[in-house]
């Protein structure tokens, strides 16, 4: 292919691929500044490797895979500029956060953080992303069966840790002067 030819392809993938990507980018990233950058980047790499970049349906789980490896480098970074920012914000929300009984959070927000990132983009894949465990195979580069085999752990996972989460309804539904009155 000569360099006029790569440009049309890359230009042709870009449209039909460009708003999955960003999405998946949107819902990862703590800013539409930090998404745009990895879209940016992932398709920088897209047409440094332009050659490698599967036709068709290949093609966009290949997107997805080069943005998960763009976004997992971002989360590194960050993680190492802001450790001490970290640090720090979360003994002052220790030290003076009043948490609410009655907020109404259903544990999943918390059930989601006891998981590893890679239970979090396992679920994340099969749910915001809608992709069945063969395309998941395709962007975790594994085998289907090893996709379905993780996907239904991480799903164990997080029942596990929605459970953790969740008050135990016999509490939740007691007043609280009978409870002191034990």
């Amino acid at each position: 292919m000569n360099e006029e030819d790569d440009r049309s392809r890359f230009e042709a993938v870009y449209r039909r691929t460009h708003e999955q990507i960003l999405g998946y980018a949107v819902r990862r990233c703590s800013s539409p500044e930090d998404a745009a950058d990895v879209v940016a980047e992932t398709y920088v790499i897209a047409w440094r490797r332009i050659a490698e970049l599967p036709d068709g349906e290949s093609g966009r789980l290949w997107l997805y895979g080069v943005a998960r490896r763009v976004l997992a480098n971002h989360r590194r970074g960050e993680r190492r500029r802001l450790t001490r920012h970290t640090e720090l914000t979360e003994e002052i929300e220790y030290l003076y956060a009043t948490p609410s009984p009655e907020s109404g959070h259903d544990g999943v927000d918390e059930a989601m953080s006891m998981l590893s990132d890679a239970d979090r983009e396992l679920l994340a894949l099969a749910l915001w992303e809608g992709l069945d465990p063969g395309e998941i195979a395709q962007v975790l580069d594994c085998s289907r069966n090893a996709a379905r085999i993780r996907l239904h752990r991480a799903r164990k996972r997080f029942a596990k840790a929605l459970e953790q989460a969740r008050p135990p309804a016999r509490f939740a539904s007691q007043p609280l002067v009978e409870k002191e009155a034990r």
